[in-house]
């Protein structure tokens, strides 16, 4: 993606100067930043997306006695009536299941794919909406069908109402207000309050990007990093042949603590290990992604990384759903041009050594990348 190239789905930016101006930085609103944009699924084909079991579904209902929240999977009979107002049903990670909306997504990258989160659907009745609330991360909510009024503003009192099943702000103090019509996108960095009502029935698709907690983070990675402590830190003994007869044998020898903490700063100074765990931990599949394993045939043509494919390169490695390799020279080259591009051509395979086509036929295999 050319980065310095004016874009109407920025509303005549660069994502240079989105990403300088606006990113993580200020609401930015934008009309017609698709223009004749048009729902990618219709209402059947996403109300059974929410029955499966593999999708994250959520239907959410404001009451006369308050908010309830139903998570799926949500057979049709659960859904309310659609001349109900006041409902919506929340699917997420809608561009692993359909190839038009994994499409659609491709135009948000010039933001890094391992920020990325998904694409969730919202399909809300009249007066449906999900409260006054604030995100961790970054969104551009793109309007779909019919019509949404947005209220948004700086939260201060980010308060909130005691005993819903919702993050819901108790006393919302909106600064700004919008009707996005199809096509029209409204972007939001993290924490900026927002409170989006349905006029008539509406659909509206939310891009988001994760922004993983630093505690989170840290646990994840030293949980990768401790799967593979064996080979970084090596099987030594502890040794205590100079410790003397004690008459503390409760307290913990100061030996015993040097031993461990020069374990784990050797451990963390690796930095190809926290290299390697970290890629694995940003590419790792949600739950409830899965693939369908298949027998490819050789020799392989031009190939696809799958819609639910995760792949992501640094200086040495390349890492793919979990997974990491080494790499280097020629074949490190093609692999980084996968990952950005998502897809390489036959005679760029073809270019690869041996050993990379017998791993790129292995992902094939698992259902990771597609041959045609």
């Amino acid at each position: 993606m050319d980065t310095t190239q004016i874009l109407p789905l920025l509303g005549g930016l660069s994502p240079q100067q989105f990403m300088r101006d606006y990113w993580q930085k200020k609401p930015l609103l934008i009309r017609q930043a698709i223009p004749g944009f048009h729902a990618l699924l219709d209402r059947s084909a996403l109300f059974a997306l929410a029955e499966q079991d593999e999708v994250e579904s959520r239907l959410v209902t404001q009451t006369d006695t308050g908010w309830k929240m139903k998570n799926g999977p949500l057979p049709r009979r659960a859904l309310p009536p659609l001349k109900t107002p006041g409902w919506t049903l929340l699917v997420q990670g809608v561009d692993t299941h359909a190839a038009t909306v994994h499409d659609l997504l491709q135009q948000f990258r010039f933001v890094p794919d391992a920020r990325l989160d998904d694409v969730m659907v919202s399909f809300a009745t009249d007066d449906g909406g999900v409260g006054p609330h604030f995100d961790s991360y970054d969104v551009f909510l793109l309007q779909a069908h019919g019509q949404r009024r947005w209220r948004i503003g700086r939260q201060k009192d980010l308060t909130l109402v005691d005993g819903a099943p919702l993050k819901i702000l108790a006393n919302f103090v909106p600064e700004q207000e919008f009707v996005l019509e199809p096509g029209d996108m409204l972007y939001l960095p993290p924490r900026y309050a927002h409170d989006g009502v349905a006029v008539g029935e509406c659909m509206t698709y939310s891009v988001g990007f994760r922004a993983p907690k630093r505690a989170e983070l840290v646990r994840e990675l030293m949980q990768r990093m401790a799967e593979e402590a064996e080979d970084a830190v090596g099987e030594a003994l502890y040794g205590d042949a100079d410790q003397p007869a004690t008459d503390t044998p409760g307290a913990i020898p100061a030996a015993l603590q040097n031993f461990a903490q020069a374990a784990l700063k050797e451990l963390l100074d690796d930095p190809t290990a926290l290299q390697c765990a970290l890629g694995e931990v940003l590419t790792e599949p949600k739950a409830q992604v899965w693939f369908e394993a298949s027998e490819p045939s050789e020799p392989l043509g031009a190939i696809t990384l799958d819609p639910r494919s995760r792949m992501f390169y640094d200086t040495h490695h390349i890492f793919i759903n979990g997974e990491s390799f080494r790499a280097a020279g020629r074949d490190a080259t093609l692999m980084r041009r996968l990952a950005d591009a998502r897809t390489l051509g036959a005679k760029e395979l073809a270019r690869a050594s041996a050993d990379a086509r017998s791993l790129v036929l292995s992902w094939c295999a698992a259902g990771w990348v597609h041959s045609h």
